[in-house]
């Protein structure tokens, strides 16, 4: 990482989404210390939008929902002092599963671990694009 997001502070609305989880671990395990205090960091990625939205893609002769598509979104900005280092920036991943009823229990773990696993994809863009700083 460079010098200039090494104490990074994120400032966000939930601080245990999925995409805030896998953004801190990705800044520790990239030798940056994220600090829990605005005024002691070196820069602030402010997390604007953080949103998972699922919609039905097809549904069954019955009316029931067959494949779900998950979209999530993040939208993000990083500043230093008053100047803006990365404008507003719109990041998404899309991913979509089946569905059936008679496997609601192992469905839902299944759209659970989608999410985490979309969040991380977006957590390492997000470090992509602090590590061109």
């Amino acid at each position: 990482m460079p010098e200039v997001v090494r104490t990074p502070y994120v400032q966000t609305v939930d601080k245990q989404s999925e995409f805030i989880v896998s953004l801190r671990r990705a800044m520790l395990s990239s030798g940056a210390h994220p600090v829990e205090q605005k005024d002691k960091a070196s820069v602030v990625v402010q997390i604007i939008k953080d949103d998972v939205v699922r919609r039905t893609l097809s549904v069954s002769a019955q009316n029931q929902p067959d494949e779900y598509e998950l979209t999530y979104t993040v939208r993000f900005t990083v500043t230093q002092g008053d100047k803006e280092l990365l404008p507003p920036t719109d990041i998404s991943n899309v991913r979509s599963f089946a569905f059936s009823e008679q496997l609601l229990l192992a469905k839902n773990h299944e759209e659970m671990i989608l999410r985490q696993d979309m969040a991380h994809d977006l957590a390492d863009m997000v470090m992509r694009r602090l590590a061109s700083l």
